[in-house]
């Protein structure tokens, strides 16, 4: 009992300082990627984009008018329905958003980024307890097993991808927590010696959550079905291939009755089709795999996969060299190991093949388990060459590295957008003046610049216009501009532009305040 007591008080620490790391991290967090405003918009709004609203482009609005998409109004509450028909009209499952609906219940009328990240937060704190029932099967039997696997748990929660994952306003929180919970349930049923109808339920419950938060959940699954199927083939358990292939088949059946729209999503959709393209598109396999190894090497091990393996090498060779015991796991953990790896490395190489996009995020969902494998993996091999003692002030060293080494290297989570934040600060303040937005619909993007006509009391999306001085000086017509004017643009060549309306408008000075994520941002005074 007090060792239990014991457990708990361990890994609830580990989860109060992960949360006040993505704290932290999350008051840093000075802008929205397009994503993240469509998380918001598509939980909430009656239609997926703002901009097909009639009165959008060409006129005047408050900044109200845009945190309506980013935000439940009063007379909204109660009112779920934009969570199904957004999903049903855009490319994801609903459940996330669900759950971020609930959330954002919260702040009627409020938009904040620490509605979303809370949501994470929260989530993060069931991915570290999750992780941790993970590898206590890893580390069973060993000295010490508890505080190996809290240690690594809470390591694979503080990485910059994880990080990242928690301060960032989508899905893929949710989708890590699915894949290990569905990893764990896994386990428990590998060690089943007879049908266990509860386990059965809860892997139902868990692929039905899964495939409901983000299709990409299926490479995963997929792997552990056939893992399970072949298993049971083998030891002639036909009765149980039986009821865990029902279960399969029921939670698939339960997923289309509550969102039959998956099916086009998956397959006839844009996001599908485009999947389905770049699948068979072979040449562009390898340097998309490299791209996301290079996300691994700066996300997962902050850097330092070099050294990994370096260090794993080089016990390879010096044990060939002295013909010295490879690793000593046993045939238990063998078997949990591969109900590990062979989906993770599946879910790896596939999601980086249907990814639009070589980023972070679509590989994500592994990447603590990405982590955890290759220290595991690397503590058995130091134990081949040097005693356990020894080992754990090596790994700790390793750990240590990988705490500063953001420090040293100035690495930043993934969309932190921590360089705008002054941009942020100021047009809360001093700039805060009527803005126009040159917008050219050739180069779209504007849901990726939401926020700022967000913060700005009064602002104008000018969409393909000339810019003339009698459409400016219409623009403006009955505007105080005495103390300047903000510009967006989005369009080539905007100096010249600028320098135009500074003429029309008599003004000598301008300022280039930033790039943002689709336009540039200008000051005229």
């Amino acid at each position: 009992m007090k060792n239990r007591r014991n457990e708990i008080l361990m890994i609830l620490i580990f989860i109060i300082i992960q949360t006040i790391i993505y704290v932290c991290v999350g008051l840093n967090k000075s802008y929205l990627h397009i994503d993240e405003a469509y998380s918001y918009g598509l939980a909430n709004y009656e239609r997926v984009e703002i901009q097909d609203n009639e009165d959008f482009f060409n006129n005047w609005h408050k900044k109200e008018y845009y945190k309506d998409y980013l935000s439940v109004q009063e007379d909204e509450v109660g009112d779920y329905t934009p969570v199904y028909e957004n999903q049903k009209n855009d490319v994801h499952p609903p459940l996330y958003y669900l759950i971020l609906r609930i959330a954002m219940g919260f702040s009627k009328e409020h938009f904040s980024k620490w509605i979303g990240i809370v949501v994470n937060i929260i989530i993060y704190a069931f991915i570290t307890i999750f992780m941790y029932l993970i590898l206590k099967k890893l580390f069973k039997d060993e000295e010490n097993s508890n505080p190996k696997a809290a240690i690594l748990a809470f390591m694979s929660s503080i990485i910059l991808a994880s990080v990242s994952n928690a301060i960032y306003i989508r899905m893929y929180a949710l989708s890590t927590l699915n894949i290990l919970i569905t990893t764990f349930l896994h386990i428990k049923l590998l060690e089943s010696e007879k049908i266990n109808p509860k386990l059965l339920v809860c892997i139902g419950v868990s692929a039905l959550a899964g495939v409901l938060t983000h299709y990409y959940y299926l490479f995963f699954l997929v792997i552990l079905y056939f893992i399970f199927v072949i298993k049971y083939i083998r030891e002639k358990k036909l009765k149980e291939l039986l009821y865990y292939t029902l279960t399969m088949i029921i939670s698939g059946i339960m997923s289309l009755i509550i969102f039959p729209y998956s099916i086009q999503h998956m397959f006839f959709g844009y996001r599908g089709q485009g999947v389905i393209n770049k699948a068979g598109n072979i040449h562009e396999l390898i340097p998309s795999i490299f791209a996301q190894i290079y996300n691994l090497n700066y996300y997962v091990f902050n850097n330092l996969m070099a050294i990994f393996v370096v260090i794993a090498i080089g016990i390879l060779i010096y044990n060939k060299i002295f013909k010295r015991e490879g690793i000593k796991i046993s045939k238990d953990k063998k078997e949990i190991l591969k109900i590990i790896y062979m989906p993770t490395i599946f879910f790896f190489v596939i999601a980086t093949i249907a990814s639009p996009w070589n980023v972070l995020r679509y590989i994500v969902p592994v990447c603590g388990l990405i982590f955890i494998l290759v220290v595991y993996y690397l503590y058995k091999l130091l134990q081949t060459v040097v005693n356990e003692k020894t080992s754990n002030i090596l790994i700790t060293i390793l750990f240590c590295m990988i705490l500063v080494s953001p420090f040293i290297f100035k690495l930043e989570p993934e969309l932190l957008y921590s360089d705008r934040k002054e941009i942020v600060h100021r047009l809360e303040g001093e700039l805060n003046l009527p803005a126009i937005y040159l917008y050219n619909s050739k180069n779209g993007g504007f849901l990726g610049d939401i926020l700022p006509f967000s913060i700005i009391d009064d602002s104008y999306i000018a969409k393909d216009i000339d810019c003339t001085e009698e459409n400016i000086q219409k623009i403006l017509e009955n505007k105080d501009i005495s103390k300047g004017i903000l510009i967006f643009i989005n369009e080539e060549h905007s100096e010249d532009v600028i320098d135009e309306i500074k003429k029309f408008l008599n003004y000598t000075n301008s300022d280039h305040l930033q790039r943002l994520t689709s336009c540039d941002a200008y000051y005229i005074y």
